[in-house]
């Protein structure tokens, strides 16, 4: 089985192809979003340069999200583009699941966490076990404070990854002292190889879906759906 899979559901854009044995390319760029100008030219590198053609791609992966609304729907229209170009499979990964099988085998529970401004942040948690990845709390929006009070009450060390370590990273040590551990660099962005690993194993148990009906997961309203509902709450109020 060959995968490709792509994540743009943040200011990183990743590409990876993967086969049952190994991890064949992946190419990611962290720089700024240009997921538009950006994606297409970097999936027909790694396809030639993995001397691959399109057709030989069984199951296609991606980010559902949550994260940015642009990257999410630049990404899953991509990915649905190719899919329906050779009538295969897709499956819908969630970002925080990815971001946390970034980080292997490790002892404590996993954090990622993702800012979605206003002093909130995308979040889960997890913990490995009997050598897999077990979803402790399921995906969540939360206040950054309600989830320091949340974590205080684990006894485990706590990793964390994702883009909101850098900007909580002073309020999780003030909050949670040596119990807190950031992951590597490498490990903190996301990774496509991550989506593609996730990918084969879902798509060996038979839970892929037709790329007619894959949408992402905001988690949340866009800033401008939240506008509109404030707006009409004010003319409700008004009338």
């Amino acid at each position: 089985m060959k995968v490709l899979a792509i994540d743009t559901s943040s200011t990183v854009a990743t590409v990876a192809i993967m086969d049952d044995e190994k991890l064949i390319g992946e190419y990611t760029i962290n720089d700024k979003m240009t997921h538009s100008q950006k994606l297409m030219p970097i999936i027909r590198d790694i396809m030639k340069a993995s001397d691959l053609n399109i057709d030989e791609i069984d199951v296609f992966g991606v980010s559902k999200g949550p994260g940015s609304f642009t990257g999410l729907r630049i990404g899953i229209a991509t990915i649905k583009s190719l899919a329906h170009s050779v009538e295969k499979d897709v499956v819908g990964i969630s970002t925080l699941d990815a971001l946390a099988f970034n980080i292997p085998f490790s002892n404590g529970i996993i954090v990622p966490i993702m800012d979605a401004r206003r002093e909130r942040v995308f979040t889960g948690i997890y913990k490995w076990e009997s050598g897999g990845l077990h979803i402790i709390r399921e995906n969540m929006v939360i206040e950054v404070d309600e989830l320091m009070k949340i974590l205080k009450e684990r006894p485990e060390n706590i990793i964390f990854n994702g883009d909101g370590t850098l900007v909580y990273k002073d309020k999780i040590i003030k909050e949670l002292g040596d119990k807190s551990i950031f992951a590597p660099k490498h490990a903190n962005m996301a990774r496509a190889s991550s989506i593609a690993e996730l990918t084969m194993a879902q798509a060996k148990e038979g839970k892929t879906e037709s790329y007619l009906t894959l949408v992402p997961n905001y988690l949340r309203e866009s800033q401008a759906q939240r506008e509109l509902d404030k707006k009409n709450c004010e003319v409700d109020k008004n009338e």
